[in-house]
């Protein structure tokens, strides 16, 4: 049976030395000296001058996958990608390529400063091991997507970042590499171009190609890949569906997770009212963690009276990534207008959809009462569940088919009436 392996990677490790550093030009005294230096400095500190920016890294990746690279900086993502593209060797380990290799890891990769965006063209389909006529057939499509047409026969040292950029991921993107790997180099881009890209990475995808992609957007990261890998401390903490592993990545920077339960004897609240869980879920009651914007969310919350008491009312509070407060949300169901009664109590606050932006979303819930003109807090956890919404794109959103970050804590889909004489 034929393998339908695109890559693997056995064993993958990279270590470096910290602190290394030389001047182009020294005496000999000075080399001498430099060299008793570093002895002493390494017999004093021992193995603390290196580290692993990789240690035992192993994984595989069929045709036509589109694996979404995630985690930390300085996790070893790019030395990831770096050694995949033959660009530095592995301390340790090896990793196999089955098919011509298209990488992209940095503003201008493989490009010479002193050629023309046209030679440069030819320059990377040689690498690639392209012949002459067919880099010629791309020719026109690889300037037309870089929209460099009016600067193409001058020297790319005079491009802007932009223009680089956007005749590089053309090339890769355009010679049609068996393997396509791409760091984030696409945030240098604008929001127009941005979108190309992600458009046409979904094509490369979808015809059978191979892409591996580094990433620091999420929502881009599950837009795109059925896959991801994490990678935290030069190791793999985890490798599946892109929306469970994206949701790991991002619980466990926030501390949360999208669902929460308590024991009776660990519950929180007070003598009245214990709080005994809190669930992210879909409009069919399963827990989730990645919400499409165009669709309702339901934060769930489960709660036990103890006794009779004064009426309750329960509450959420929602906040970005940065804790700005995207709104605050109160029950008014006139059955929490009674005095409370001793029970098990479940309340969902639906949230509908194209409401919230894209982004992690920290929900805050509280329950209180009221008596005598006094609101008492009966419990309050704050940021106890997390969720992440994503925008697919498709044009029905509230940013329609604009691909850029779209500022703002909510993204309404609104009605708009046009008249016109």
């Amino acid at each position: 049976m034929q393998s339908t392996l695109a890559l693997q990677a056995v064993g993958l490790s990279k270590q470096y030395r910290l602190g290394q550093y030389r001047q182009a030009y020294q005496t000999l005294r000075e080399e001498l000296g430099r060299v008793s230096r570093a002895m002493l400095r390494r017999s004093r500190a021992g193995d603390r001058r290196t580290i692993w920016a990789l240690d035992d890294v192993s994984f595989e990746v069929e045709q036509g996958e589109v694996v979404g690279i995630i985690g930390r900086n300085g996790a070893g993502k790019t030395t990831l990608l770096k050694i995949l593209s033959r660009i530095t060797e592995p301390t340790r380990g090896y990793a196999d390529l089955r098919g011509r290799l298209g990488s992209l890891l940095e503003v201008g990769t493989g490009f010479h400063p002193e050629l023309t965006g046209r030679e440069n063209i030819f320059l990377n389909g040689a690498v690639l091991g392209m012949k002459r006529g067919e880099v010629a057939r791309k020719f026109d499509d690889i300037v037309d997507f870089a929209g460099v047409g009016t600067f193409i026969d001058t020297p790319v040292k005079r491009y802007s970042s932009g223009m680089y950029v956007r005749l590089a991921f053309a090339v890769a993107a355009h010679l049609e590499p068996e393997i396509l790997i791409v760091d984030e180099v696409l945030a240098v881009g604008d929001a127009e171009f941005q979108k190309r890209c992600l458009g046409r990475m979904e094509s490369i995808g979808r015809s059978g190609r191979t892409v591996l992609f580094v990433s620091h957007n999420m929502a881009t990261v599950t837009r795109l890949c059925q896959r991801a890998i994490l990678l935290e401390g030069g190791r793999i903490v985890l490798d599946g569906p892109a929306d469970a592993v994206t949701a790991h990545y991002l619980h466990s920077d926030t501390g949360t997770s999208s669902s929460r339960t308590w024991s009776a004897e660990a519950a929180p609240g007070d003598e009245l009212a214990r709080l005994r869980s809190v669930r992210i879920v879909d409009e069919h009651g399963e827990i989730v963690h990645t919400v499409d914007v165009r669709r309702p969310v339901g934060i769930e919350m489960q709660f036990e009276l103890l006794d009779d008491g004064p009426p309750v009312r329960p509450q959420i509070l929602l906040c970005d990534e940065s804790t700005m407060q995207t709104f605050n949300a109160l029950d008014t169901d006139p059955r929490w207008k009674s005095n409370a009664s001793p029970g098990t109590y479940t309340t969902t606050a639906w949230i509908p959809g194209n409401l919230l932006n894209e982004g992690v979303v920290l929900v805050t819930v509280m329950l209180s009462t009221l008596s005598s003109g006094k609101t008492v807090q009966r419990f309050r956890m704050r940021d106890v569940v997390s969720f992440q919404v994503t925008d697919p794109l498709e044009g029905d959103s509230a940013k329609g088919e604009y691909a850029g970050h779209w500022p703002g804590i909510v993204s309404p889909l609104l009605e708009w009436t046009t008249e016109t004489d």
